[in-house]
């Protein structure tokens, strides 16, 4: 059942990145379901040896090179599936990139007992007296003790 939701989730993420990525295509709805699952596959086998390989590549650009791979295998699904046409590799990037995006949210949503809960914290400002034609002008004076000691033995203050 799981495997199920998934590749329903890479089917509805690619038929999104599809109308959005200008490059990325299919012929028919069967090309979009087969792609969705080579994609899958792929992810679920290829990826994580290339990401194994490519590891001390990532670590140096901080993670970008992710987004290489990714692009590789959204390419590399193109060239398994007929029908499913991906135009150039800058297209690819794009459409994995988005495709991520698409799926982790669909992913995270449809997780079993997820729940979603958007707060925000305000605070009120304090409450001024109000004075009608004047400047308001705010300052605190803090001393030292010391400050306080020195005045008292040049004879300022009390």
């Amino acid at each position: 059942m799981y495997f199920l939701a998934r590749w329903l989730i890479n089917i509805i993420a690619l038929f999104v990145v599809i109308h959005m990525v200008a490059g990325v295509s299919t012929e028919n709805w069967q090309a979009t379901v087969v792609a969705a699952l080579i994609i899958g596959l792929l992810n679920a086998f290829l990826r994580p040896i290339m990401l194994l390989v490519t590891l001390p590549l990532s670590i140096l650009t901080f993670g970008f090179f992710t987004l290489i791979i990714n692009a590789f295998v959204f390419y590399l699904a193109a060239k398994f599936v007929k029908g499913f046409v991906v135009a150039s590799f800058a297209s690819a990037f794009w459409a994995a990139l988005l495709f991520s995006i698409i799926s982790f949210i669909l992913n995270t949503m449809l997780k079993p007992g997820a729940t979603f809960r958007m707060s925000y914290f305000r605070s009120d400002p304090p409450k001024r007296q109000e004075y009608t034609g004047v400047i308001d002008v705010e300052a605190r004076v803090e001393e030292d003790e010391k400050t306080d000691d020195k005045l008292k033995l040049k004879g300022g203050g009390e």
